[in-house]
């Protein structure tokens, strides 16, 4: 077997040139791997896309130390999270009547922004090939994996399925393990904050829960993508309309400007009939072109590892968004795979190192997930009747294991 480390290097394949693969290719490298090749279907660069991620402070400083995060990727920093409700007395804030306050020490990104400056970091001796489609991957018998496109096949000491929730790296090392719809979705949608009414109402470091029956719509600024003024990023959390669903059980999700009308009316009934009035126009302020509509899904693969391939960000794992970890998991996914890469003589016992550092945590945010998605839109509390101690005592119940933002990496 060759070794690790540097000495005799080994071959790495990463199916996926996202975030996740962008930072398994810069995890390969720094363990020592000879060579590194990124396949990544998409023709063209994938920095346009838009979506806001959020990422806790401690989170941070973690996956700084470990090189996967530094203060030259664009962030904006919140400091505190307020949860409202509609009070439709006369008088009341805009904003609805705050039923909590508390500490939310989290930096916020474009997704678009934060793939750009990883995919400058991954070094230029790794061949990132854009618009190469993997057709499969299959298991080779002296030991490794091959990697199937549409020109030809090659083969890798190991290959890294950097994939996401359609993985053919996990169909390959873990046979059918399918995402499971779970009954709601997220309408998403960003555009420029200065298209805001009155944005002196909300403060810049302020995240916002927006609560109603049936869900809830969380709002937070997120940095431009061409360096100008900070754009809003919002998502509301509820189930789609009656008779829609037959078509969102089958994972999928629904571009900016393609969303059919029951779906895009049914937001606009949620946010006028259940949102107060300052974040109802929050949501009515963005254009079709700017919506899209994610239906949630979520799984995790038994296992994070097979002979000659590794799992990683939601190829293994897919929680939902409520649990503020998206995108940190999939980097400490990265962080994890270069330690266990780099600390280890053989290649099957880095990735058994590998797998029994982040196969639980997988399972611990899908929990989390499960539960804060029961709690904050399937089975929703009367929210109107609750005050700070009450929505602090639920709150509680809700992450009991205290990993809202993601589990501590581990060195």
């Amino acid at each position: 077997m060759r070794g690790l480390g540097g000495r005799n290097g080994i071959d790495v394949a990463v199916v996926g040139g996202s975030i996740a693969g962008c930072a398994a290719a810069l995890a390969a490298r720094r363990a020592g791997a000879e060579r590194v090749t990124v396949y990544e279907r998409a023709p063209g660069p994938l920095g346009e896309r838009g979506a806001g991620i959020a990422m806790h402070n401690d989170r941070y400083a973690e996956l700084e130390a470990a090189g996967f995060a530094d203060a030259a990727m664009p962030w904006i920093q919140m400091t505190r999270r307020g949860w409202y409700v509609r009070d439709d007395r006369p008088g009341t804030d805009p904003r609805g009547r705050r039923v909590w306050t508390t500490n939310f020490p989290f930096r916020t990104y474009n997704w678009g922004p934060l793939w750009r400056q990883l995919r400058r970091r991954v070094p230029g001796d790794v061949a990132f090939r854009s618009g190469v489609e993997v057709s499969r991957v299959t298991a080779r018998p002296g030991g490794g994996a091959q990697v199937h496109t549409a020109t030809g096949s090659s083969g890798h000491d190991l290959v890294i399925g950097a994939d996401g929730y359609r993985s053919l790296v996990r169909a390959a090392a873990c046979g059918d393990v399918r995402p499971h719809y779970t009954g709601y979705a997220a309408w998403r949608g960003a555009f420029p904050a200065t298209r805001l009414t009155d944005p002196d109402l909300w403060p810049d470091d302020e995240l916002v829960y927006g609560l109603f029956p049936g869900g809830h719509l969380i709002a937070y600024r997120i940095p431009d993508p061409d360096g100008g003024a900070p754009r809003i990023n919002w998502v509301v959390f509820t189930a789609p309309p009656p008779g829609t669903t037959e078509r969102l059980d089958t994972p999928t999700s629904l571009p900016p400007g393609r969303l059919p009308t029951e779906l895009t009316g049914h937001l606009t009934q949620v946010a006028r009939e259940l949102l107060p009035p300052y974040w109802r126009d929050l949501v009515l302020l963005t254009t079709p072109e700017e919506l899209f509509l994610q239906p949630l899904y979520d799984f995790t693969a038994d296992r994070y590892t097979a002979p000659g391939m590794a799992l990683v960000g939601d190829a293994a794992t897919v929680a939902r968004p409520h649990t503020g970890a998206g995108a940190v998991k999939a980097l400490q996914d990265a962080a994890a795979l270069r330690s266990a890469l780099a600390g280890a003589e053989r290649l099957p016992d880095a990735l058994a190192a590998y797998d029994a550092d982040r196969a639980p945590t997988g399972r611990a945010m899908v929990d989390l997930g499960r539960r804060l998605g029961r709690m904050l839109v399937q089975e929703t509390p009367d929210w109107a009747a609750m005050d700070e101690r009450t929505i602090s005592d639920w709150w509680r119940r809700a992450d009991g294991a205290g990993v809202f933002g993601g589990r501590t990496l581990r060195r």
